[in-house]
């Protein structure tokens, strides 16, 4: 008999990528202007939930650029989007990751 709890589904990214979350845009401006779906452009700031590892020609474990909780700001069209138990991340290369935003 199945168990009646849900588990949650651990994702970690393979080599240089990174799982990350997009930050929420805000759906109204500053003028009280209420913005539809259509005019709205994909968040390019996301939270990184998981990274994955970088090794080099030996197998040594190289530091990753990014740590776990990093506001990152990512290439507009770069990664793989994808949902996870109702909520949607995005999976990036280490290299499609501009900047850490403080």
């Amino acid at each position: 008999m199945a168990s009646q709890e849900m588990t949650k589904m651990t994702l970690k990214p393979l080599g240089n990528r990174v799982l990350a979350q997009r930050l929420k845009q805000e759906e109204k401006l500053k003028g009280g202007i209420i913005l539809p779906d259509s005019a709205k452009k994909t968040q390019e700031i996301a939270v990184v939930i998981a990274i994955g590892s970088i090794q080099d020609k030996d197998g040594n474990i190289q530091p990753f650029p990014v740590q776990a909780g990093d506001r990152i700001l990512m290439d507009k069209y770069s990664g793989q989007e994808i949902e996870l138990e109702g909520e949607k991340f995005v999976i990036v290369k280490s290299d499609d990751i501009v900047a850490i935003v403080n």
